[in-house]
């Protein structure tokens, strides 16, 4: 890739994003990156060039504030192209409480935060993707969009949503640009949040035997995962896991 290569991420400010965002800024790549997290983005700033990283406070559900990040965005490519977006924001805790107890606002919100902003998001920029010779889109789904715990079936909602969105996408936008849902599992993203919110969990043997590689998956698991599928020509459409094998494992408590 030549250093004129661009990579949009969402929720770029902490955990999967950021992973993602310094992954491709390490290859040289420029990187553009959207949070509400207005924090965690002047940390980002003082790390990054700043002729090689544009990074924007923006609420991606809402539509009015995509569409001025949209303006700076345009005004900063200076008719370069994204060639990668990755659809990475979501509200993080997937727990919701009992279904009879949810507002409506708060069931809007899971929903907002991931598929309405993938949406808006992918909309606003679709043009600025086919400018590119190819362009790919990697949407962060979960795997608890095809398998849940009690009580998080707003999460689960937004994220099966986000697959169904990844499949109409790539045979909508298809040849041009590919789309790809990735499904993350058992994420520790606490090495990767803001300095003010970073910890370092120290997880039991009981947690990373769950899964058949023996560990708990990283945030840069899901920036290679997003490295691999913007290179892999012969794939779109596709619900790739990256859950250290978890979904595949029978577990029963003895």
């Amino acid at each position: 890739m030549t250093q004129e290569t661009t990579i949009m991420i969402t929720g770029a400010g902490n955990g999967i994003g950021r992973a993602t965002l310094m992954h491709f800024a390490g290859k040289g790549w420029n990187v553009i990156g959207l949070d509400k997290d207005a924090d965690a983005l002047a940390e980002l700033r003082e790390a990054l060039p700043r002729e090689k990283a544009l990074l924007l406070t923006c609420d991606v559900g809402k539509e009015g504030e995509v569409a001025r990040a949209f303006e700076r965005i345009d005004e900063w490519l200076d008719g370069r192209p994204i060639d990668c977006l990755v659809n990475n924001s979501g509200i993080a805790d997937p727990y919701c409480g009992p279904l009879e107890d949810v507002e409506l606002a708060q069931w809007q919100g899971w929903i907002d935060a991931s598929l309405t902003a993938a949406f808006l998001v992918s909309r606003a920029a679709i043009p600025l993707l086919r400018r590119a010779e190819t362009a790919s889109i990697a949407n962060i789904s979960s795997t608890r969009a095809v398998m849940s715990e009690p009580e998080t079936f707003a999460y689960a909602a937004a994220k099966g949503g986000l697959d169904a969105l990844t499949h109409s996408m790539a045979v909508t936008l298809g040849p041009k640009v590919r789309v790809n849902a990735i499904r993350p599992g058992w994420i520790e993203t606490g090495p990767w949040q803001k300095s003010a919110a970073r910890s370092h969990p120290d997880h039991r043997d009981k947690d990373r035997d769950q899964h058949p590689v023996g560990r708990i998956g990283t945030p840069e698991d899901i920036a290679a995962a997003v490295d691999y599928l913007h290179g892999a020509g012969f794939v779109t459409g596709q619900h790739l896991n990256v859950d250290g094998g978890m979904t595949v494992k029978m577990i029963y408590e003895h």
